[in-house]
């Protein structure tokens, strides 16, 4: 048996206090794995304006800032990438939804800073929101279409209410009686004269779902805020001026970028104004804030990495004084003119130039705007006083990991700077990793007046060729096409490599119509008549494409007699709407009215059962 003396005991309790010390401070507050991006999205503040969460989507976590220092003072881990955030009104909870085709939403107690509950949600929520009184949760499911109501103490599901397409966004008024919902993409058929995402209004006590209309070509909606005075609610959106062929980039001529002003008390649509200037983008904009006092509205456009601040008392005397008919600019007299109106805001709003990369969510203390810049792992901070000259800063999180190439791509990608002018960024047209916006372009590849349905770019290395018409060889030629007369720029073959990289290193996520990861019953029968119909002899492999082209009789006007290029039906589901130009609101339609002569597999004289487990197969994929 050996004795230690107990000044031997002191000595090494002292060592391994040391070690433990060391071993904190080398890890930092941040639980950041090596190689690791954090990816900031979203950022809120709490009631007394003195500490900052930070959801960090790639890193699994959220930070937790303390303002005055301006230091990360630890990190809170939760089990699914965080897509939104949500503080409880008496400031103890802060729920966080985790990504995931079984969403959750994480309850973390602010004092611990410890995950104690989890909620069901839906398909990636997002866009938490806490009711006034702090009873309620609304989360958005953004790939089931709806909104999941919960109890925000137990987590039970209360209510769940079908919306329109993708709902990102969401802000309750001050009495908890209405909730706007922003939805991100167009719903239906896109081949007509007006195509736009809304804005849905939900009425918490009776559930009873309106919606505004937004002007003509709205799409990729992001975020929305009401003010302090409850009059008034802000939409950030593009405005694609998609029935304009691309001919040219100036003056807005593809897509704008735009605040849309929402008249609360009466639930309808007041105005939308241009955050671009003349002859200079403001291309993806992103969160919107006002200040405590109401006097400002500030918007991030993630495109040009920029915070844009908007005097809110002389917006909506300008946008009234409109409306009455008055001249308030060269380019406007009247209500209508005011979204086309390049000029409208001029003398209103600064552009602030942040110095991260790719800022979206933002929180406004005082007249400090901090905001989450996604691509620089950074938190921007910039002072809005007009009395004081801004200096915007970017406040790291964690350690600098380092730029791959499929991570530069990704950033060239979301990046308007790289356009002529700034007016859009790849993801203008391609959101949500680089999806699509559901929009129809008359793109000059292939002619002038032939409109096409804007297709996802997922798989687009993998199933050649490019294009409606086939008319790129492969992905490659339509990258640089697309840089250079899309962005009417010349760029290194560099940065064209990087973007390749990264559309090719995108993977298909699940489909909402999988039951627990497989194909339900319907879509098992429907997975039949796709053989038995002649679906799959097109569409066929892995990748549901032979890679070939094929007149199905479906061409109009100048396309007619054109064979097109066979697309995959992998992820299907989001892509909608369906044909080359957008004509079939839904895979049904497509069936059943825009193949009457059984050139697109022998559909004419399947049920309305059958037809429907084809359509449910489909989308299953």
């Amino acid at each position: 048996m050996m004795l230690t003396s107990k000044g031997h005991v002191q000595r090494v309790a002292a060592l391994i206090l040391l070690l433990n010390m060391v071993i904190l401070l080398c890890a930092g507050p941040a639980a950041q794995a090596k190689g690791e991006y954090l990816s900031p999205l979203d950022v809120v503040a709490d009631s007394a304006g003195k500490t900052l969460y930070v959801a960090e989507a790639t890193a699994g976590q959220v930070a937790v800032l303390d303002v005055e220092t301006q230091k990360v003072t630890k990190t809170i881990s939760v089990p699914a990438g965080p897509t939104g955030l949500a503080l409880a009104p008496d400031g103890t909870k802060l729920y966080v939804t985790g990504n995931g085709p079984n969403g959750r939403v994480f309850v973390v107690n602010i004092e611990t800073g410890k995950v104690t509950a989890k909620f069901r949600a839906g398909y990636k929520p997002n866009a938490p929101v806490v009711s006034p009184d702090g009873k309620t949760l609304y989360v958005c499911n953004k790939f089931n279409d709806n909104v999941s109501v919960l109890d925000s103490t137990s987590g039970k599901e209360l209510a769940k209410i079908a919306l329109v397409r993708e709902p990102v966004a969401a802000a309750i008024t001050a009495d908890g009686k209405t909730l706007f919902v922003a939805n991100h993409l167009p719903a239906g058929a896109t081949d007509g004269d007006y195509a736009a995402a809304e804005v849905s209004v939900i009425d918490t006590a009776s559930k009873r779902v309106s919606s505004i209309k937004l002007p003509n070509g709205s799409a990729s909606l992001h975020d929305i805020v009401i003010a302090p005075d409850g009059k008034h609610a802000y939409v950030t959106h593009i405005l694609a001026r998609y029935q304009l062929p691309t001919t040219q980039l100036e003056r807005g001529w593809m897509n704008t970028n735009a605040l849309t002003v929402i008249d609360v008390p009466n639930k309808k649509l007041l105005n939308t104004v241009l955050l671009d200037d003349v002859d200079l983008g403001a291309a993806n904009p992103w969160g919107v804030a006002c200040t405590a006092d109401g006097k400002y509205i500030c918007v991030t456009t993630a495109g040009t990495h920029e915070l844009s601040v908007i005097d809110r008392a002389m917006l909506h005397d300008k946008i009234d004084r409109a409306g009455k008919g008055e001249k308030v600019s060269d380019a406007t007299s009247s209500a209508d003119d005011v979204p086309n109106d390049l000029s409208f805001l001029v003398t209103l709003k600064r552009r602030l130039k942040l110095t991260g990369n790719g800022p979206r969510g933002l929180a406004v203390i005082g007249t400090k705007a901090y905001i989450a810049e996604y691509f620089s792992d950074s938190l921007g901070v910039v002072d809005i006083d007009p009395e004081i000259r801004p200096k915007a800063e970017s406040l790291e999180l964690g350690t600098k990991t380092p730029v791959t190439t499929i991570r530069q791509g990704e950033i060239f990608f979301h990046d308007a700077t790289l356009c002529f002018q700034k007016w859009q960024s790849c993801s203008s047209c391609h959101p949500g990793e680089a999806r699509t916006h559901a929009l129809n372009w008359d793109l000059m590849n292939d002619g002038l007046g032939n409109p096409k349905n804007t297709k996802s770019l997922l798989l687009a290395h993998k199933t050649p060729p490019a294009m409606g018409l086939g008319v790129r060889a492969n992905a490659e030629a339509a990258v640089r096409a697309g840089i250079r007369h899309i962005q009417f720029a010349v760029r290194p073959e560099e940065d064209a490599v990087a973007i390749d990289e990264y559309l090719k290193s995108l993977k298909p996520i699940p489909s909402p119509y999988l039951v627990k990861g497989k194909l339900s019953k319907s879509a098992k029968r429907g997975r039949k008549v796709f053989e038995t119909a002649g679906c799959a002899s097109c569409h066929t492999g892995e990748l549901y494409t032979d890679m070939e082209r094929h007149d199905l009789g479906i061409g109009k006007w100048l396309d007619e007699g054109q064979s097109f290029d066979t697309p995959t039906l992998i992820e299907a589901w989001r892509t909608g709407p369906y044909l080359y130009d957008g004509r079939a609101a839904t895979i049904e339609d497509m069936l059943k009215k825009h193949n009457l002569d059984d050139k697109h597999g022998q559909t004419a004289d399947l049920t309305d059962k059958q037809t429907r487990d084809l359509a449910v197969f489909v989308l299953s994929l």
